[in-house]
């Protein structure tokens, strides 16, 4: 159940609610989250000193209607108006991998390994996996690295780089993406063979008729021609 949506600046709102309501220090505590003796510091002018209120009515975060029936009411609550414009998702971007400091010197020894053992991954495979740069793995493949005398191919599980089920699921995931390309392609390729199949054999195109006076002799010729041979 997702928690009950509470005003962006509650101490804010409180302050305004106090100075401009009759509104019950338990209903304004429910509404803003507060604490109902945090409310009655801010009456007391305890709590929330030089924090100017926050109409909640005029950020249509409530209604006066709303205020109206509760300040009759001290049992009824408040809650916040549904909003007038949807607000678009955000998707949050993926923070690249952390690796702990003591482990960074054991990535190239990871990478040499699935260069080595899974020629099928990218370099964006390898960088999503342990977090990498496409420069060091660049320089693996190349054997120009500055340590590449020293560089030995280990599993990046045995070195705590990943985890086994995380490059389980990259194997798979990239398997998958080769058998789609590879599917794609046999269908383009049989796509292709036919046309030219179809191009090549006269047979397989359509017959062209001659039209009438382009070298197909007219109804009447044919009979013509019988009459003449019967005589």
């Amino acid at each position: 159940m997702a928690a009950e949506q509470k005003p962006l600046m509650p101490k804010a709102t409180a302050v305004w609610l106090v100075d401009n309501t009759a509104l019950s220090f338990e209903q304004i505590a429910d509404f803003c989250g507060l604490h109902p003796l945090e409310v009655k510091g801010i009456a007391d002018e305890d709590v929330a000193k030089g924090i100017k209120g926050q109409d909640p009515v005029a950020t249509g975060q409530l209604t006066r209607e709303q205020i109206a029936d509760a300040e009759k009411d001290p049992r009824k609550r408040l809650k916040m108006a549904p909003a007038k414009h949807k607000m678009p998702s955000v998707r949050l971007k993926r923070a690249p991998r952390y690796t702990p400091v003591s482990k960074r010197q054991d990535k190239p020894d990871a990478v040499y390994w699935l260069i080595r053992n899974h020629p099928e991954f990218s370099d964006s495979d390898i960088i999503k996996l342990i977090g990498t740069t496409k420069a060091t793995i660049a320089k693996i493949r190349e054997r120009s690295h500055w340590n590449a005398a020293n560089i030995k191919a280990v599993d990046p599980v045995t070195l705590g780089l990943c985890s086994q089920l995380e490059l389980d699921l990259a194997v798979s995931r990239v398997n998958a993406k080769l058998e789609r390309a590879q599917k794609r392609a046999a269908k383009k390729g049989a796509a292709l063979k036919s046309i030219a199949e179809t191009t090549a054999d006269p047979l397989a195109m359509p017959a062209v008729v001659p039209a009438e006076g382009e070298g197909a002799p007219a109804p009447d010729e044919y009979k013509l021609s019988s009459e003449l041979e019967q005589d």
